[in-house]
């Protein structure tokens, strides 16, 4: 397939040319575009070298597959045109996710969802390390409510965020003066700031109303009850989310291990007597969604289960959920 990353020079676009590698995926010409400031940059790829080329529809028109690392005002403007012009695209950013008619996909959750469709949305990172957990156990012993806390990574910001960390770290511990805050709200070293995204007139961010309205679009469960608090911490990347539910049947601690043993996408990670469970430390690089620290909620009883995740944001959460899509096309026909 020819294949282009648009937004080439990012955190995520860096992460997609490299999934794509990593993965075998069937590229026979691949192309990067970014803004003209890049434009003429030769960036080494798993392909060969590959110099960036500043973005048009008019240059983009003759691939196969797009994938959207872009802004969601970017993605608007343009995934349209390219559609009309026979391209399939794939968009990380927010755009289109709820639009009924462009399916919002995590392949191990809801691949069939995909048909035919030549647009195609990327969850929220936080929703898709989410669901691979969710959905297993909701098939076993459904669920009533889902109360979850994300413990978010600089690198959700982007590559912005990440330099932002470290510079700032750098800033305290070396240089001995206050950290400082350009793309956070406040200065992320040594600190935990509970404010991702704009607040929404019900007094929750929209990053923690995307959790509620993206998990219900994927599972196909439009009145769940879900709440959530999203928290930006200082790590890299990586992001933990601690999650409790509420289940339609009883539940215990062993059951649900058992079930996320087996599940796609799903690492269990859960011995405490060794001090095994999900961490930013093992999960980053990872593929696979950590899930550990299950338990016995005792608020629901035998209904209820606590339990944590660890998800690494630019592949799960970004870039590998993106290539998995793409790798479900009609076009391909991989099996899953």
């Amino acid at each position: 397939m020819r294949v282009g990353v648009i937004g080439a020079t990012g955190a995520v676009g860096r992460e997609l040319v490299e999934v794509l590698g990593r993965r075998r995926f069937p590229v026979t010409k691949l192309r990067l575009f970014a803004s003209g400031r890049s434009a003429g940059t030769v960036l080494p790829t798993p392909f060969g070298d590959i110099a960036i080329e500043e973005f048009s529809q008019a240059a983009a028109r003759d691939l196969d597959l797009a994938l959207l690392a872009v802004s969601g005002d970017f993605a608007k403007a343009h995934a349209p045109g390219l559609v009309a012009a026979g391209v399939t695209v794939v968009d990380n950013s927010s755009a289109f996710r709820l639009d009924e008619d462009v399916p919002l996909v995590v392949p191990e959750v809801n691949g069939q969802a995909l048909g035919e469709a030549r647009l195609i949305a990327n969850p929220n990172c936080t929703t898709a390390i989410l669901v691979v957990a969710l959905a297993p156990l909701h098939a076993a012993f459904g669920l009533k409510r889902v109360i979850v806390s994300t413990y978010q990574a600089a690198s959700g910001a982007g590559a912005e965020g990440m330099a932002e960390l470290e510079r700032e770290t750098r800033r305290v511990l070396v240089e001995g003066q206050p950290a400082r805050a350009e793309v956070f709200a406040h200065p992320l070293a040594f600190n935990v700031i509970p404010h991702i995204d704009s607040f929404q007139p019900n007094a929750y961010t929209r990053e923690e109303m995307k959790v509620v309205w993206e998990t219900r679009k994927i599972m196909g469960l439009p009145e769940l009850l879900i709440s959530c608090t999203a928290i930006r911490i200082p790590t890299m990347r990586v992001h933990g989310e601690s999650v409790t539910i509420e289940t339609e049947r009883p539940v215990t601690a062993d059951a649900a291990r058992e079930v996320l043993r087996r599940a796609a996408g799903v690492k269990l990670v859960d011995d405490v007597a060794k001090n095994l469970y999900p961490m930013p430390l093992t999960a980053t690089g990872q593929d696979d969604v950590e899930a550990g620290r299950i338990r016995a909620n005792p608020v629901f009883g035998d209904h209820g289960l606590d339990l944590f995740l660890c998800g690494d944001q630019l592949l799960k959460g970004a870039a590998l959920n993106a290539v998995q899509i793409a790798e479900r096309l009609p076009a391909l026909a991989v099996p899953a």
